[in-house]
């Protein structure tokens, strides 16, 4: 027996539940998780969206998601095509509406009430302390979003960038709804377009080429559906690759189990070599 996927639903129902100091958290009964990785995923339906087959999809992936259908449909899932035809437009309208979240949840860190301050010189003031905090205090990507934010929220580019990705969001939250409304109880993709990064590979790479290996998984975080990420194979230089699994709105069960079965169906054990 596999111990990742049933790790995960422990820890899922140690962490869930409602907090009524988080307006974000969800006022909902929190189901047994481990009790739901049953193994059986008898006459489900597994969605695999069309729109996913990209250009820049590497072959070792390719053939590992199609490896990994072939392993839920011997399990007695039915594998279905499915569309998601806003997926296209799913990368950039993350990159407007997350930089700008991001802008305006850390603003409250300035040095005043709680976090990091920076020390200052005779002579500072409250703006000196705001610019050395937060100079201070945040790294180089947190500084990058913030500026994006800023700017998409100012008042020239709000309803230009910010109000026309939340249209986007509304329209990719849409394409799932409709694709488990069909009767798909998860959809199967990659988790990257490229197998996992060596340790330090990718210090100095620019950011956007960063950005664009997210292009699977953030339109889980615009539609706000659970997703779970699950090694499946290596590539030929021995790097790991994975595949996610997407599942309906609060449904974590259900998604953890079909998870369960593909780790199971894997049988991924490799491990890295001692690196620290």
């Amino acid at each position: 027996m596999t111990k990742s996927v049933r790790d995960a639903a422990i820890m899922l129902r140690s962490m869930a539940g409602h907090d009524m100091k988080d307006s974000t958290s969800a006022d909902l009964p929190v189901p047994d998780f481990e009790a739901a990785l049953t193994g059986d995923i008898r006459g489900k339906k597994i969605g695999i969206p069309r729109e996913y087959r990209l250009p820049g999809l590497r072959p070792e992936m390719t053939a590992l998601w199609d490896r990994g259908a072939e392993m839920l449909r011997d399990a007695g899932a039915e594998i279905v095509d499915i569309s998601l035809p806003h997926s296209k437009y799913a990368l950039p309208a993350y990159y407007v509406i997350a930089p700008a979240e991001a802008s305006s949840n850390l603003a409250r860190y300035d040095g005043v009430r709680y976090g990091h301050r920076a020390k200052l010189a005779a002579g500072d003031g409250i703006t000196e302390m705001y610019e050395k905090t937060r100079a201070e205090g945040f790294g180089a990507e947190v500084k990058r979003r913030i500026m994006v934010g800023t700017y998409v929220l100012s008042a020239g580019f709000y309803d230009a960038y910010y109000n026309r990705a939340r249209k986007v969001r509304a329209l990719i939250k849409r394409d799932f709804e409709q694709a488990f409304a069909a009767g798909v109880d998860a959809i199967l993709a990659p988790t990257t377009p490229t197998p996992a990064f060596g340790l330090g590979e990718m210090a100095s790479a620019n950011p956007v080429e960063m950005y664009l290996n997210d292009v699977f998984t953030v339109t889980l975080n615009l539609a706000g559906l659970p997703g779970v990420s699950v090694p499946v194979g290596l590539d030929p230089q021995g790097l790991p690759l994975g595949l996610q699994l997407i599942g309906r709105p609060w449904e974590e069960g259900a998604l953890l189990n079909h998870a369960y079965v593909l780790e199971r169906a894997a049988g991924f054990v490799a491990k890295p070599e001692k690196w620290w």
